[in-house]
């Protein structure tokens, strides 16, 4: 069915360093504009990621790239962001946008894009010294992205999906275990016993490999845990992750930093953490970690200094 439009409506799709919209960059960027006739407009960019203010290239988080498999090597010759962000805005201009997830991720990350060429333009206007026609560049530049894209209808494709097709208990217990609802839904026993069917029917389905994406179930409890999108949580809430192994900050203004690297330079967090709007469990990590690490600077102050430890501070004596 094709759509009923009143006005061009373009679906859009993000490849991204990261998944933190604060600190991550755009590599890839995708539009289709569909018009009211239902003719058809593809447009994709390939981006350099860019720190403005840094001047350089923002390296892709090795697990981004995994997902999407564009490499940091990729995109070395390819245009910054600020060099085709007039061409995307005017794309854009008087249309309504649609995507997958793309209110919580790909308009946010889309914003802050345009929001950083904004600013990056703004400083250029008012640098001293900066020659009149790079700031007259700068200002044309501002004129010709100035566009509200709070303004604009847009359509999730993942919340319709979400909400024709529920995804709670009642839907999973009718799609594995025989199109049926059972009885006393949202009692805490029947709750519990329709999940216990579930898990089984679950194994019971995918035993071989699924057509779609080659996928089987192993029949281990171990393997099923690992399944879990929060597997690598190191508290409940997720405010802390395993990267590499290392206890990791995943919100914030320290997200992506190990939370020994926040304890070596910023101790005020932890009694901010505690102090703060946070589960228990998030505080009772965090405590934990800050005993951990306060524990090892104690012991490592009791060791005798090494050898080369004392001859170290012999030569920063003798050369004051």
């Amino acid at each position: 069915m094709n759509l009923n439009l009143e006005r061009p409506i373009i679906f859009f799709d993000i490849e991204s360093t990261g998944l933190n919209i604060a600190s991550d960059a755009i590599i890839e960027l995708s539009f289709v504009k569909v018009y009211p006739d239902a003719k058809e407009e593809i447009k994709t960019w390939k981006i350099k990621p860019w720190d403005y203010q840094n001047a350089r290239q923002i390296p892709i988080n090795p697990s981004a790239s995994e997902v999407n498999g564009i490499k940091d090597e990729d995109l070395k010759d390819c245009p910054r962001f600020i060099e085709v962000v007039e061409e995307i805005v005017d794309m854009m201009r008087d249309c309504d946008l649609a995507g997958f997830n793309s209110t919580k991720f790909d308009l946010p990350m889309l914003v802050e894009e345009i929001e950083r060429v904004k600013s990056y333009c703004e400083s250029r206007i008012a640098l001293h010294g900066l020659a009149e026609d790079k700031k007259n560049k700068a200002k044309q530049v501002l004129a010709q992205i100035d566009i509200d894209l709070h303004a604009c209808t847009m359509v999730d494709v993942q919340n319709i999906y979400h909400f024709m097709e529920p995804r709670n208990l009642r839907a999973a217990y009718r799609f594995y275990c025989g199109g049926k609802d059972f009885e006393n839904a949202h009692s805490a026993e029947a709750d519990t016993l329709a999940t216990y069917e579930v898990l089984k029917a679950q194994l019971d389905k995918y035993s071989t490999p699924n057509p779609i994406n080659n996928l089987s179930l192993k029949n281990d409890i171990k393997s099923l845990s690992e399944l879990n999108s929060r597997a690598k949580a190191y508290d409940f809430a997720a405010r802390i992750i395993l990267k590499n192994g290392v206890p990791t900050i995943n919100f914030g203004k320290h997200s992506g930093k190990s939370v020994k690297e926040v304890f070596d330079n910023e101790r005020s967090y932890f009694a901010w953490i505690a102090n703060g709007d946070f589960t228990l469990d998030t505080k009772r990590q965090f405590r934990r970690l800050e005993e951990q690490y306060k524990q090892e600077l104690l012991e490592e102050s009791k060791k005798e200094p090494s050898q080369e430890a004392l001859e170290q501070l012999k030569l920063n004596f003798n050369s004051k």
